[in-house]
C-alpha cells in the first residue's frame, strides 16, 4: 500500500545515519584539539585550593515512579476501554452484525481512554514528585 514511501525513507534514514557518525567524529576531533590549546595556557600550580570536586552523593530520580504511573495509566484506560465497550454492546447500542460498522467507535473509546488515564498517571507522579521535592527542602 505504502510501496511508494519505503525506497526514499530507508534512503533518508541511512544518510542521516551515516552523517550523523561523521559529525560525531568530527565534533570529538575539536573538543580535543579545544583542550589541548586550552591545556598548553593552564598550569597546575593556579589550581591549588581553588578546585572544588563535586560530591558524589546518589541523585534521587523517579524515573522509576514515572514510568510506573504511566504504565498503571495505561492499564486503567485500558480497563476502562473495554468496559466501555462491553457495557454498549450488552445494552443494545450496537449487534455483531453492525459491529463492523461500529469498529471505529472502539478504537477511539480504547484511545482516548489509554491517553487519559496515561495522562492522569504521569500527573499523579509529577504531583508526588513536587510533594517530595517540597519536603527535601524544608
Amino acid at each position: 500500500m505504502m510501496d511508494f514511501i519505503t525506497m526514499p525513507l530507508v534512503t533518508g534514514i541511512v544518510i542521516a545515519g551515516i552523517y550523523g557518525l561523521f559529525e560525531l567524529f568530527a565534533r570529538r576531533k575539536e573538543r580535543l584539539a579545544i583542550i589541548e590549546k586550552i591545556g598548553e595556557k593552564l598550569e597546575a600550580s593556579s589550581f591549588d585550593g581553588k578546585l572544588n570536586l563535586p560530591s558524589y552523593m546518589p541523585k534521587i530520580t523517579f524515573s522509576a515512579l514515572k514510568i510506573g504511573s504511566l504504565m498503571a495509566g495505561i492499564g486503567l484506560g485500558l480497563l476502562v476501554g473495554f468496559i466501555i465497550n462491553v457495557s454498549l454492546s450488552n445494552a443494545g447500542m450496537y449487534t455483531t452484525e453492525e459491529w463492523h460498522h461500529q469498529n471505529g467507535f472502539m478504537e477511539v473509546a480504547y484511545g482516548a481512554s489509554v491517553l487519559l488515564f496515561g495522562g492522569i498517571g504521569l500527573l499523579i507522579a509529577f504531583i508526588i514528585e513536587l510533594n517530595i521535592a517540597k519536603k527535601k527542602n524544608s
